[in-house]
């Protein structure tokens, strides 16, 4: 395969982790709202809640970040792209960290989605060689 094949070959390596981190993201903010979806003994809702949807939008985001990296023709636009990759994939780990310090079951995930993160940095590191 030559190289300027694989750059329009959506199914790079990291563009596939995108894909598992976005799907385990999904599962575990929908059961995670789940618990937090009741309202607080005075009344509110959890403010914490608003995380859940936050790290589905930044997961949801990287594939078409990636995709749209890999094919740009020029290293500007590229590095434009795997930039904004780097600041989703920093932006998700973050609110991983804040819902880890919620009162709620489904916390005991998020070191699974951290876990995953990190693979999918070094996948980044890789790729952004590449690009």
């Amino acid at each position: 395969m030559s190289p300027h094949s694989y750059r329009n070959y959506p199914h790079s390596a990291i563009y596939m982790k995108s894909l598992e981190i976005f799907s385990l993201s999904r599962n575990i903010a929908s059961y995670l709202s789940h618990e937090l979806s009741h309202l607080q003994s005075n009344g509110k809702e959890d403010p914490n809640i608003y995380f859940t949807g936050d790290i589905v939008q930044q997961s949801v985001s990287l594939a078409p970040q990636i995709l749209k990296a890999e094919n740009q023709l020029f290293s500007e636009e590229k590095h434009k792209y795997a930039a904004s990759v780097v600041r989703l994939s920093n932006l998700l780990y973050k609110n991983c960290e804040r819902l880890e310090r919620i009162n709620s079951n489904g916390k005991d995930f998020l070191p699974l989605l951290r876990k995953e993160l990190k693979k999918f940095r070094k996948l980044q590191h890789t790729w952004m060689l590449t690009l």
